[in-house]
């Protein structure tokens, strides 16, 4: 993949393949106004303003192919900053590929996946981090993990990034500056300044770290793992939480074997549920598999809803359940369900005094109740403030790196050392906070992030 800026006109469709009411194709590039307008009916393309819209007819050689709009914006107000022209045209893949053919044969050429938003990112409208951003919000699919795209694209967080960069480059150079004074033995930075830079550095680069784990659930779903053991009606209440029938429902102990996921939306979260083997001693090896998934399972989610039989267990079963390992430091809602049957009054007592949930997993205002259960346990316990920036893993590596450069700058700051031994963790740690907005690159780098882009953006 080409990631220098050149004087290549490109052109692709930017909505999906496949018959449509209206599609449209966009072409980047010093003659995109130019060329569109040889083909185009009704005015002429190059005097017309900057973001405007146009009707007309494509036409060439004699064959006129569709009545289309075409916006025009002129350089440098575009998204690429060159010339962009944006064709509405009628969604029939045959227009489409038609339009597209006849730029080719004019000298366009094919657009590279995500080579609109590299040329951003090239000609300076945006850093690399708010370039990623794009992507991640063409792909939200749900309320946060739109708001967190959003965020990013505005710049919030590139911003306070380039601040700190900043200031450690004064730094940077103030220590260089004592490197060539060094036989004079003078400081010019004073310590005490560097100091705070690289707590504040520290600090950010830490919340950031910590946000890592937090963002990435919220994007690509939270894991709540239904567990508990055979037939208290797991795969009854996964049925219900997503309003369809699909775990088997039976009587007979151990029914379900493998992992059976699916997904809702809660609270503006894409929330992805999992019913899991009953736990208990496997019968067979194919059980004791589905067992050991369902354990391994409980303890990488998110969420862990564990359930409890009121009508078939006893309390001392229930106690002890309670106190085992699978529910030790776990994000855990406990859910007695069978409410509808006739339970001992012990048990329940027990349930009130500790505040766990009862249910009937065939009630549909208690599963309503649930989800709201699940709702205010993700407002508490995994959305956070810093829940609103999100870092990926390019990120998280340099901001590791970020870290354990400011490390060593803050102990050999402490322990009076060498000012050589400061200016090269200083000097790594600009380079590493270059690399996340973009200032120090290269194409393997730039490669790897717009080779994940769809060609029409």
């Amino acid at each position: 993949m080409n990631t220098s800026i050149n004087n290549d006109t490109i052109i692709a469709p930017s909505t999906p393949y496949g018959l449509s009411a209206v599609s449209l194709i966009r072409l980047s590039g010093k003659k995109s106004i130019s060329l569109t307008n040889k083909i185009f009916l009704n005015k002429d393309l190059n005097k017309v303003k900057s973001h405007t819209i146009h009707f007309g007819t494509i036409k060439y050689k004699n064959n006129i192919i569709d009545e289309v709009l075409v916006s025009i914006f002129k350089s440098p107000r575009s998204y690429t900053k060159e010339n962009v022209v944006e064709i509405s045209c009628h969604g029939s893949p045959y227009i489409i590929n038609k339009i597209i053919s006849i730029f080719i044969k004019l000298g366009v050429r094919i657009a590279n996946k995500g080579e609109f938003t590299l040329r951003s990112f090239l000609n300076g409208n945006m850093d690399l981090s708010q370039a990623e951003a794009v992507a991640d919000l063409i792909s939200s699919n749900s309320k946060n993990s739109h708001k967190i795209a959003l965020n990013q694209i505005r710049g919030n967080f590139s911003k306070k990034i380039q601040e700190l960069r900043n200031e450690l480059i004064d730094f940077s150079s103030l220590i260089e500056l004592e490197l060539d004074f060094s036989e004079e033995d003078v400081e010019f930075a004073n310590r005490n300044k560097l100091s705070n830079t690289v707590n504040k550095i520290l600090e950010y680069s830490k919340y950031l770290i910590n946000s890592y784990d937090a963002t990435n659930v919220l994007k690509n779903g939270i894991e709540v793992v239904i567990t508990g053991k055979p037939n208290v009606g797991k795969s009854t209440i996964l049925n219900a939480l997503i309003n369809e029938e699909k775990a088997i429902v039976s009587s007979i102990p151990g029914t379900t074997r493998d992992l059976i996921e699916d997904t809702i939306t809660i609270g503006g979260n894409i929330v992805r549920f999992v019913d899991t083997a009953g736990i208990r001693k496997a019968t067979n090896k194919i059980e004791k598999i589905g067992v050991n998934k369902a354990i391994e399972k409980a303890r990488n989610a998110s969420i862990v809803i564990y359930i409890f039989d009121l009508f078939n267990e006893s309390l001392e079963s229930i106690k002890n359940q309670i106190n085992s390992k699978i529910l030790k430091n776990k994000n855990v809602i406990l859910i007695g369900n069978k409410s509808d049957l006739k339970i001992n009054t012990s048990i329940i007592n027990f349930f009130k005094k500790n505040n766990i949930i009862i249910i009937s997993g065939k009630n549909f205002k208690d599963i309503k109740s649930l989800i709201n259960t699940i709702n205010l346990n993700i407002n508490k316990n995994i959305i956070r403030d810093e829940s609103s920036i999100s870092i990926n893993q390019r990120h998280y590596e340099s901001l590791s790196k970020v870290n354990n450069a400011m490390e060593n700058v803050k102990k050999n700051l402490k322990e009076k050392s060498n000012t050589d031994l400061i200016a090269l963790d200083i000097k790594y740690s600009l380079s590493y906070l270059g690399e996340i907005t973009g200032e120090i690159t290269n194409d393997d780098i730039l490669s790897n992030i717009f080779s994940k882009f769809c060609i029409g953006k």
